[in-house]
């Protein structure tokens, strides 16, 4: 049966989203456009460009045609109306609150953020801005710390390293209700998993690296404008940016205010190896969202473990919540170890398994959380947090699942 454009499946829009769009040369990939700088015959059309009324590039610092082509494609998995492109994710979360925030404001946020995106949170606080950071699992706790100040939310669908999950639609909900623009990290689960559109998000971030890119060989970051939010109703943004239609403002100031000031540009190259790991997105989070479950189960059922924490597990806190919204459980799991059992020498036994701090590439990977990636927080904060100093933080990869889990029973049982 023929289908139009718009009733195509997740991977089919993918696999023809630059040919729906027509390439030079009648290439079947976006080629690289490494210019740095665009020409223009006609002056008017170069200051259009430059004011936002008219369709173009004006400089590389503010992106470039491969770049676009992918922000298409994450603005299609999205089911949003826009998206703007980072160099990597953190540059798409910094964007976001540098751009639309100001002195005086307040960001609810998750207390369980990834730790890098706490920094963040603590660098902008220094400079005026008030964060209160909640237990996201309960929309309760997020309403209570809402002002008449606050201007975001920010949480993300599954905490990284401990899975907590957030409770997304109430939040979205209570958003919307309080005209409160909705920030949701999409990166733990990807669009193949979840679009969080469905729960009200105004923005949504994908942290392009992990999974819809996958490969591990390309960092990037994206922020997808879902058009569900009345940009009229934000205080924040600058006349100079209401000059076009109202569902653009915050995208149009992002890319501004966010990516040109700042300069966190997603090259060519990465934007090119992102675009065709993300044709092959839906196959491998099936796989690896396999691996995972198996490879939880079989953790949790280990003498030497002593807790396992995995969506996918009948007796996670929110397992419930998380078959409500997901697609999937994700690639992503931790454990702690059995006192007496030592992290280090545990990992150094691993085979297959590759000692990293990524997450979201084809291999499996593993790392101690509190060694590593939460060591600067403090232990105060790792411990408001359940982050214990025996966790291990794993992101599943596609290899066969037997060789992946002989790798960690074989671990286990030769200490």
């Amino acid at each position: 049966m023929s289908t139009t454009k718009n009733q195509r499946g997740f991977t089919t829009a993918i696999l023809h989203s630059d040919r729906d769009a027509g390439i030079e040369h009648g290439a079947l990939h976006k080629p690289l456009h490494v210019s740095v700088a665009y020409g223009y015959r006609d002056a008017r059309e170069l200051a259009a460009v430059f004011q936002g009324r008219a369709q173009g590039y004006a400089y590389g610092r503010q992106g470039n045609p491969t770049a676009a082509a992918l922000e298409m494609k994450v603005t299609a998995m999205e089911e949003g109306v826009a998206t703007v492109c980072f160099s990597t994710g953190m540059a798409a979360i910094g964007a976001i609150l540098l751009a639309l925030t100001r002195e005086g404001d307040r960001v609810v946020a998750s207390q369980f953020l990834f730790g890098n995106t706490v920094s963040m949170l603590g660098t902008l606080a220094s400079h005026g801005a008030n964060i209160d950071f909640v237990d996201a699992t309960d929309a309760a706790a997020v309403e209570r710390a809402l002002t008449p100040a606050t201007r975001l939310v920010f949480v993300e669908t599954i905490a990284n390293p401990r899975t907590q999950i957030a409770d997304l639609a109430r939040i979205g909900a209570l958003c919307a209700a309080r005209g409160i623009l909705f920030v949701v990290d999409n990166t733990m689960t990807s669009p193949a998993l979840f679009r969080p559109k469905a729960v009200g998000a105004g923005l949504v971030v994908n942290a392009l690296t992990k999974y819809i890119g996958g490969h591990g060989n390309a960092l990037g970051g994206s922020v997808t404008d879902t058009g569900l939010f009345d940009w009229t109703r934000f205080p924040n943004i600058a006349d100079s940016y209401k000059g076009q239609k109202a569902a653009l403002w915050g995208i149009q100031q992002l890319r501004k205010k966010g990516l040109r000031d700042w300069g966190g540009t997603l090259s060519a190259e990465q934007a090119h190896h992102i675009s065709v790991g993300a044709e092959t997105l839906a196959l491998r989070m099936e796989r690896t969202c396999s691996n995972a479950q198996a490879l939880a189960e079989v953790l949790a059922a280990h003498p030497k473990v002593r807790a396992v924490y995995y969506p996918g597990l009948a007796k996670h806190a929110q397992h419930a919540l998380a078959r409500e919204l997901f697609g999937g459980f994700g690639g992503l799991l931790s454990f702690e170890l059995a006192d007496g059992i030592d992290c280090f020498e545990f990992l150094n036994r691993l085979k297959i398994v590759v000692l990293s701090s990524n997450l979201g590439d084809n291999r499996t990977l593993a790392i101690p959380v509190a060694q590593t990636i939460f060591w600067e927080m403090g232990a105060a904060r790792r411990a408001e947090m359940g982050i214990a100093d025996s966790l291990i933080r794993v992101s599943c990869g596609i290899e066969d699942r037997d060789d992946l889990i002989g790798d960690f029973v074989q671990a286990l049982e030769g200490g």
